[in-house]
């Protein structure tokens, strides 16, 4: 019998190829799903829609955005806590999920430093203060004059306790001694759809949500709220700027993926959205909805929740704000 000593040696070598890479080089294989706990149409759903779409061009399979939504975003990152660890569920949470809930509910089923494998921080996301053109301010003092000749009276709609939407605004109240009084919605997308409506007047919103309608005289922005004017509302202050130095509430979204995941998959995925982050047609989309891209490292992302889990814990407690 002759031996053939090449594909022996080759047979060998194989054999000795960890299976995590062998299973890496072959990721993925059949469809992923990248589970949001929010409603289709808010912000975050417009940037996990985008990356789901790059990503499905890359990997030629499928990239199902499952939107679970309900309790602040506590269901949707539950079903990612509890997914099989083997890549093909992918989250993208964001500042209330993975930095407010913690704090802002006694029990919740997932701890955001334990539960996740932080992959990479995707976006800022600048917020505004609009009102509906029916309220006859269109500036933050005026805002907060308006709202003490009228204490209690005047409504503001967030989409949930604790929510993007709301922390802002008791960051805001506690600043100008304003009181306003808080509409709970079952999400944003209600709530920002009655304020379109004129149904209540104020809201703290998504740059990437209102927007459009600022732009068409649907909505007016009173101000955003980073440290800095956005490119692409150059035409409106920040809240700081309204003599109130030092208000900053932006919030973020990135992605992470159930504990357990082999670090090469990490690795992988991690470098999918940094490339998809930087690609120069996403960053322009991303810019002109209000987004500011980032695309970060999984060591820069875990540093931030684990930073605002801490600075936002101690608002809440601060402000005495409970979940309902």
């Amino acid at each position: 019998m002759r031996f053939n000593l090449r594909a022996m040696i080759a047979a060998i070598l194989t054999m000795a190829i960890p299976v995590t890479v062998l299973a890496q080089q072959k990721f993925p294989v059949k469809s992923v799903r990248l589970v949001l706990p929010f409603a289709a149409g808010s912000a975050v759903d417009v940037l996990a829609r985008l990356y789901a779409q790059r990503m499905a061009e890359n990997w030629g399979q499928q990239v199902i955005v499952d939107n679970r939504t309900g309790a602040n975003g506590i269901i949707g990152m539950e079903a990612i806590a509890r997914a099989a660890p083997d890549g093909y569920t992918i989250g993208m949470g964001n500042i209330a999920t993975l930095a407010v809930n913690p704090s802002l509910y006694p029990k919740i089923p997932y701890d955001s430093l334990r539960d996740f494998v932080p992959v990479s921080l995707t976006a800022t996301i600048g917020n505004c203060l609009v009102v509906h053109p029916s309220l006859p301010v269109k500036s933050v003092k005026e805002l907060v004059t308006l709202a003490k000749q009228r204490p209690g009276e005047l409504n503001y709609a967030s989409g949930g306790v604790g929510s993007a939407q709301h922390i802002p605004m008791e960051l805001l109240q506690a600043m100008t001694g304003m009181k306003l009084v808080h509409v709970v919605y079952k999400g944003i997308t209600p709530a920002f759809n009655d304020l379109l409506a004129g149904q209540v007047p104020i809201a703290f919103t998504g740059l990437a949500q209102s927007l459009p309608f600022h732009r068409n005289g649907r909505l007016r922005m009173l101000g955003t709220t980073g440290a800095k004017r956005t490119a692409a509302t150059a035409d409106v202050p920040t809240i700081a700027e309204q003599n109130l130095p030092g208000y900053e509430a932006d919030s973020w979204t990135g992605v992470v993926m159930p504990k357990g995941v082999p670090a090469e998959l990490v690795t992988q995925i991690q470098a999918e959205i940094v490339r998809i982050t930087n690609l120069p047609d996403t960053r322009e989309r991303l810019i002109a909805a209000g987004f500011d891209p980032v695309g970060s490292t999984a060591e820069v992302f875990a540093a931030l929740i684990k930073n605002d889990s801490v600075r936002l814990g101690k608002v809440i407690r601060d402000a005495g704000i409970r979940a309902e």
